[in-house]
């Protein structure tokens, strides 16, 4: 049973990143390539639209994907009451989002929010209609059919968002580059998943589904809301190119740490509710996680921000210099994403969802104060401000894990402490060698990236780190 789950585990966790990193290899081609053509100011535009999109994206979702993954003995009942559910509520954020425009346009001083607005809220009735197509996917450790759909996408939204920006589109091809991505997703999806609905819907399923993910909503919106607040802040204070250039470095953090973070929530937590009753099995494939998913970001995050300027002078050019500052600022907040949410993850497969949603009501709160206290300073002052509050966090997160299975946060930063100072120790060394060499960036880069690599895997292997002996058995076992 242990290996059977082990085996599914690192299936799963294969063709998750296998998706994630073709499908966002692809999307961050195609930026890099449409960010050369385009501006920050048409960046700033589609940025200031985030926070309503993102909200209305998790009141579709409510929660419910959480609680039908987490449920042991859901029936198509339950599958089709979440489909229905999120259908109606998908149509009406959409109308509300429309009609709201003006409004949107108005709030940052830009017409052309109007149109764009009507336009890119589409994408709330696409992503309503694959909720629990993707849930059912999750369930079954299928990524390999959400990878299909997720490349497909990927290249086909490529190719359109590269066609118009190069003919002059400007910021349409962003909108337009997003919403071709989600409909052949979510067509492909459909035809994929071999999941249709049925002509049921049950207020019993619905309100036994709700008392569970009405607490993760809840969380969700807070976490949605705080995680975007800095967006329609720096869209509202500075200019539409700030928030192009804080848009573009937030991609580039995100896509070392949110994506590799993404991977191990999405594959861990339906195997993690299979034994969310075995205390002790819990607590030891959990400390595993945390470690090798700390092994992996750490040291990406330190060499993000170790290469940064090289990387964007090559990639975006010089106009989006201003990045690579922000990118360095943002890494050392971002690099304990993975320890957030794993610690989270523990919280949902306990069934813990009302002490989720209080933790995140603290941080938020914790978080917002320290967005008042920076905002005056300016914008990079706000960026330092997020790896103050993004330790606070850490420290009340890891509290609460103490307490269910006897890890807290001591004993997690015992175990992280390693890693943390040797991807310290090789991100300082290959800073020095891009500063050293920035006459060149694309030496810098390349030479900076090389040097990272086997001097992390050299130092790993010598001082042998568990972690690394076990990615390494992995990948010759697969």
């Amino acid at each position: 049973m242990a290996e059977s789950l082990k085996n599914k585990t690192v299936k799963g966790t294969i063709w998750s990143t296998l998706e994630r990193f073709s499908v966002q290899g692809i999307q961050f081609v195609v930026m890099i390539i449409m960010a050369r053509i385009l501006t920050p100011e048409d960046y700033g535009l589609v940025g200031m639209l985030a926070i309503f999109i993102a909200i209305s994206q998790s009141l579709i979702d409510s929660g419910f994907s959480q609680a039908l993954i987490r449920k042991q003995d859901r029936s198509e009942i339950d599958n089709s009451t979440v489909f229905y559910f999120n259908i109606g509520v998908g149509l009406i954020l959409y109308f509300i989002l429309f009609f709201s425009a003006p409004l949107i346009a108005n709030f940052y001083n830009e017409p052309l929010l109007i149109p764009i607005t009507r336009a890119i809220g589409l994408s709330l009735i696409f992503n309503s209609l694959v909720i629990v197509q993707r849930a059912l996917l999750t369930i079954r450790l299928d990524f390999k059919t959400q990878a299909k759909a997720s490349f497909v996408g990927a290249v086909v939204s490529g190719v359109v968002g590269i066609w118009m920006a190069h003919t002059g589109y400007g910021v349409w091809a962003i909108v337009w580059q997003q919403l071709t991505n989600l409909a052949i997703i979510t067509l492909l999806l459909w035809i994929l998943s071999h999941w249709k609905p049925v002509w049921a819907y049950s207020w019993t399923s619905f309100k036994e589904l709700f008392s569970f993910g009405s607490k993760m909503l809840a969380s969700g919106l807070l976490d949605t809301l705080y995680r975007n607040i800095y967006l329609i802040v720096i869209g509202k204070v500075f200019k539409a190119s700030d928030l192009g250039y804080y848009t573009r470095a937030h991609q580039f953090t995100d896509f070392a740490s949110s994506n590799i973070t993404g991977i191990f929530q999405r594959v861990t937590y339906p195997v993690l509710c299979t034994i969310q009753n075995d205390d002790i099995r819990l607590a030891d494939v959990y400390r595993r996680l945390l470690k090798t998913s700390a092994f992996i970001i750490f040291p990406l995050m330190m060499g993000l921000a170790a290469v940064a300027k090289p990387m964007i002078i090559s990639f975006l050019t010089e106009k989006w210099l201003f990045s690579a500052v922000l990118i360095q600022i943002l890494c050392f907040s971002q690099m304990w994403y993975p320890v957030h949410a794993i610690n989270l993850n523990l919280l949902q497969v306990r069934g813990r969802s009302d002490l989720f949603l209080k933790l995140e009501v603290i941080k938020k709160i914790n978080g917002v104060i320290m967005l008042c206290i920076t905002l005056p300073l300016g914008l990079l002052a706000m960026c330092y401000g997020m790896i103050i509050t993004s330790i606070i966090a850490l420290i009340i997160n890891t509290h609460y894990t103490g307490k269910l299975i006897h890890l807290g946060f001591i004993a997690q930063m015992r175990d992280l402490l390693p890693t943390l100072l040797l991807s310290f120790g090789v991100g300082a060394v290959v800073y020095a060698t891009v500063t050293l060499i920035s006459m060149n960036s694309w030496l810098a880069l390349c030479l900076g990236v090389f040097e990272g690599i086997i001097l992390y895997v050299v130092l790993a292997r010598l001082f042998r780190f568990s972690e690394f002996a076990e990615l390494l058995a992995i990948i010759r076992k697969r």
